[in-house]
């Protein structure tokens, strides 16, 4: 029996499928009838040798463990063929076309968009998708095009450079220190409200290991979230840590222990090596090097 070709568009079905649980929703998300997902999932089993790739549960339609295996190759394809429309969105010539950028939750929302802006009042051309995350985006399978990382970058076939060290420290709020005292030693911590992580992440990973003793038990406001966890400083909750840059902008962030709690965070900015070549690629990755390297320089005082 001649087999049957892999399509893109079944694949895409798939995905959705396996994103929302259902052959409806799915159809709803993509913008098709129930039958035609329906349809894209059998032909596809038949494609790859007609093993069933869902099952029916009690809360919809399961993967099965084939369905499992194919799920990273599927994302792959996702995210090769979102790169194919990013790079043909400026192949008519000029600086025009679509960037996608991931960085973590506090430099994609409080930090880039000021970057992004002054960039885009001269090229504004140029589209921006951005990928506001603490997880690591795979540059080499074109999750983004570009990536600010707060770690150094581990895999090859990347251009990378460092923009600098961000330093971070411990601050809270003039009206949560009015209401609960300000501690004077790192000891007394323990007898004040701490804001802090849920579950053990790549960012807390980097700061123990560079000293910080953190637990889970010791906060009294846990988020993995740290556009949250900076709210909750702002709002007078408790004690947080927070890039200094960040708290210069809020005199009512007042900073505790200078000299001891004080540490920083490597800021790197990377992107695939077969984008080099790309103009606009380029204009942005190197827009981004030099703002992140003169943000970095200010979290220390050096100008």
């Amino acid at each position: 029996m001649e087999q049957l070709p892999l399509s893109w568009d079944h694949c895409r079905s798939f995905l959705g499928v396996w994103r929302t649980g259902s052959l409806s929703a799915a159809a709803r998300a993509s913008g098709l009838t129930q039958p035609t997902v329906a349809r894209h999932i059998t032909l596809l089993e038949e494609a790859l040798g007609g093993g069933a790739l869902f099952i029916r549960s009690p809360h919809g339609l399961s993967p099965t463990d084939l369905a499992d295996a194919l799920i990273p190759h599927a994302l792959a394809m996702e995210a090769a063929s979102a790169a194919m429309l990013r790079t043909a969105s400026g192949a008519e010539g000029g600086i025009s076309g679509a960037v996608r950028i991931s960085a973590s939750q506090i430099i994609g929302v409080e930090v880039l968009p000021g970057m992004l802006t002054r960039f885009s009042a001269d090229y504004p051309g140029i589209d921006f998708e951005l990928v506001a995350t603490n997880e690591t985006s795979d540059l080499l399978r074109r999750d983004a095009d570009i990536a600010v990382r707060m770690v150094r970058p581990a895999q090859g076939a990347l251009v990378a450079q460092k923009a600098g060290d961000i330093q971070l420290a411990m601050y809270a709020h003039k009206d949560y220190l009015a209401r609960r005292g300000r501690p004077e030693t790192v000891d007394a911590l323990q007898d004040h409200a701490i804001i802090g992580f849920d579950q053990q992440t790549a960012g807390i990973q980097a700061l123990q290991s560079i000293g910080m003793p953190l637990k889970r038990e010791m906060f009294a406001f846990r988020t993995d979230n740290d556009v949250a966890q900076l709210a909750a400083i702002r709002a007078g909750f408790g004690i947080g840590i927070c890039q200094t840059n960040l708290a210069r902008g809020n005199p009512d962030l007042i900073r505790l222990f200078p000299e001891d709690m004080s540490f920083s965070l490597e800021t790197w900015i990377t992107m695939h090596e077969d984008l080099r070549g790309n103009r606009r690629m380029r204009l942005v990755f190197d827009h981004l090097v030099s703002e992140m390297t003169a943000y970095a320089k200010a979290s220390t005082g050096l100008h």
